[in-house]
């Protein structure tokens, strides 16, 4: 439940910064009647990510059992690829989210009621549709359904409000921090949810090894206990996992976990300082050569003097005879 709670949190709020960072441009710049567009991105946006979900749902009950866990599985590995896409993106763009939206609305404007609405629509629809296949995963990943979905939905009701707030100035919050964080946690979240997609596609035979166990420790963490089922709703703990759950779990959370805690811009900087480094040697030998191409002329040019003046002393000297 948590987890799901923590994607609906951060997916509706990055949604509902989205729509107020819009509201608050058109009427500042006094196209307050250009409002109605922008909620009709949003309400379709809405709409769309609840049929996605729904068509999930019912599109899935009718398939075999094998199929519904390949299914399953193929669409965790794609909700993971999403989240992560999603934190990294985030991180990397959230200090200029305001000034790319105002650019984008401009052009929206200029181009007419149409473009408005679809620029809300694709806004707002991307994390609605992520939300939609995370959730949808969730449910079919915990034994009670209900609590993924209430966690998701109370995380989507406290996004609109923080949303409002924001709006209206009442609530301040360090965004970057915020998002750092909630990152951090949806990694270790989307590591588990990849786990078990790989598990699922073991049991549809997609993958093998579903009879090789790392470990069990079913006896000391039940799966039906209270701290077993808050576990495997939090982070899709599970007490006996396979040896190739264990293995992409890791591979997936270290490196990924590594890059996303790091500083912004660590990469570029250590590139920058690399380019620079290189470009000082390579401009080394041209000053060199430039030098030695100055002393080579500076030398003929004396030869050039030497020669003249040798020419003048024998014209004298020839002139002289002939007098």
């Amino acid at each position: 439940m948590f987890s799901n709670f923590l994607i609906g949190l951060r997916e509706g709020l990055e949604a509902s910064l989205v729509v107020c960072i819009l509201i608050a441009y058109l009427v500042k710049t006094g196209n307050k009647n250009k409002l109605v567009p922008i909620w009709i991105g949003v309400g379709i946006a809405v709409v769309v990510s609840l049929a996605f979900g729904a068509g999930l749902e019912f599109g899935s009950q009718e398939m075999t059992f094998k199929a519904q866990e390949a299914l399953g599985g193929s669409l965790s590995i794609i909700s993971v690829g999403l989240v992560t896409w999603m934190v990294f993106w985030m991180r990397r763009t959230a200090r200029h989210l305001k000034t790319e939206l105002h650019g984008k609305l401009d052009a929206a404007l200029s181009m007419g009621t149409g473009a408005l609405v679809a620029t809300a629509l694709l806004a707002v629809g991307r994390e609605g549709l992520e939300t939609s296949l995370f959730v949808w995963r969730a449910v079919h990943a915990a034994d009670d359904g209900w609590h993924p979905m209430i966690g998701a939905f109370l995380g989507i009701a406290a996004a609109v409000v923080l949303g409002w707030l924001f709006y209206r100035g009442a609530l301040r919050i360090n965004l970057s921090k915020f998002f750092t964080w909630t990152g951090g946690m949806l990694v270790i979240v989307a590591a588990g949810v990849l786990a078990y997609g790989v598990h699922d596609l073991q049991e549809a035979e997609f993958l093998g090894g579903i009879h090789n166990r790392a470990f069990d420790i079913s006896a000391t963490i039940p799966p039906d206990s209270w701290y077993g089922t808050l576990l495997k709703g939090t982070f899709n703990f599970q007490p006996d996992p396979t040896v190739l759950q264990i293995t992409v779990w890791a591979l997936y959370l270290i490196p990924t976990l590594a890059l996303f805690l790091a500083p912004v811009g660590f990469g570029r900087s250590v590139r920058a300082t690399d380019q620079k480094a290189q470009k000082a040697t390579d401009e080394k030998p041209e000053a060199d050569s430039a030098g030695d191409g100055a002393r080579d002329g500076d030398g003929a040019v004396h030869d050039g003097e030497r020669v003249r003046d040798g020419a003048r002393r024998a014209g004298s000297g020839a002139g002289g005879n002939q007098i």
